[in-house]
């Protein structure tokens, strides 16, 4: 492994450095190489390429905001034995403490990045000639993402819809359901969820929804801060509604106040929120027992029944 990685980078030195890690779904680690340190993630699994892309793709559609710093993706590298390598940048980074509201206001931004986008295109639609049309990334007008991407290691579908309810319920909720209905066949999860479904467009009424690229998994272990500020990582992003990055983010804690508390002085709470914040979090409560088992069976039905009421 380690000699296609040099081969792969054309470096000479090719050295680990610190403890090799283990995070639920990939093994990592650090090297040295001629051109500095680098962080590298393998995964034994047929898909690991298929999810790596979705992470590549995902960096570079937040680094090219230039607003949330991310690991500069580099390569990935098929495994002769099935599976694939991901080399990135090398971050030394440490828990997220001091720069936790200067991550609020920055995902709040990067929330906010294609509507102002959206905006500057059509101020410059109305102006003749010079500067029409020059904006230099794309205003996205639907929801979804140019490739597939993981949460976790299922993978996502993100084939662009105009109908934000439409794709959350049909490319997120009922994806992870029906994994759910042929890993256990779960009656009373199908029961709740043949009622919820009708339910669900009517907690988006009265809601404006403009596309925001989401870093799509903003929970504690995918951000951290080193000496000059936030950093966030293993994205699995798409467009999508600006709020539904915050459930996880609220669930499991690890984010003070004050990340929340900046991120509404810039995007405020819209009537409903905290209804459409519960159904965003039963996405992550159905993800995490398709992930982990059953024990994750009783939040998921609890969270359906007080959507119900």
């Amino acid at each position: 492994m380690e000699k296609i990685l040099k081969t792969e980078l054309k470096t000479s030195v090719l050295k680990a450095f610190g403890s090799s890690g283990g995070g639920y779904i990939s093994q990592s680690q650090g090297y040295e190489t001629d051109s500095g340190r680098v962080f590298v993630k393998i995964n034994h699994k047929p898909q690991a390429r298929k999810m790596f892309e979705g992470e590549m793709a995902s960096l570079e559609a937040i680094q090219k905001t230039n607003i949330v710093r991310v690991p500069q993706p580099i390569k990935i590298i098929d495994l002769p034995g099935g599976g694939a390598m991901f080399v990135m940048e090398y971050l030394k980074m440490k828990h997220l403490s001091k720069y936790s509201s200067k991550l609020g206001e920055q995902i709040a931004d990067l929330h906010l990045y294609n509507q102002k986008l959206g905006e500057k295109l059509r101020k410059e639609g109305n102006t003749i000639g010079k500067g029409a049309g020059r904006s230099e990334s794309q205003y996205v007008d639907k929801f979804g993402f140019h490739t597939a991407t993981c949460c976790g290691y299922i993978p996502q579908v993100n084939e662009w819809q105009s109908d934000w309810p439409s794709f959350f319920i049909c490319h997120r909720l009922q994806a992870q359901l029906d994994l759910i209905e042929k890993d256990y066949g779960d009656r009373e999860a199908r029961e709740l969820w043949s009622q919820l479904k009708l339910k669900i467009p009517e907690m988006f009424c009265d809601v404006e929804i403009v596309p925001a690229l989401l870093h799509g998994d903003l929970w504690a272990g995918n951000v951290a801060e080193d000496d000059s500020g936030p950093i966030t990582f293993d994205p699995a992003s798409f467009y999508g509604h600006s709020e539904f990055e915050l459930a996880i983010a609220g669930m499991f804690g690890g984010f003070s106040s004050s990340f929340f508390s900046t991120y509404h002085s810039k995007i405020p709470k819209a009537p409903g929120f905290e209804k459409r914040n519960k159904l965003y979090q039963l996405f992550n409560y159905i993800n995490h027992w398709n992930h982990f088992g059953t024990g994750y069976r009783g939040s998921t039905l609890n969270v359906m029944r007080k959507l119900l009421k």
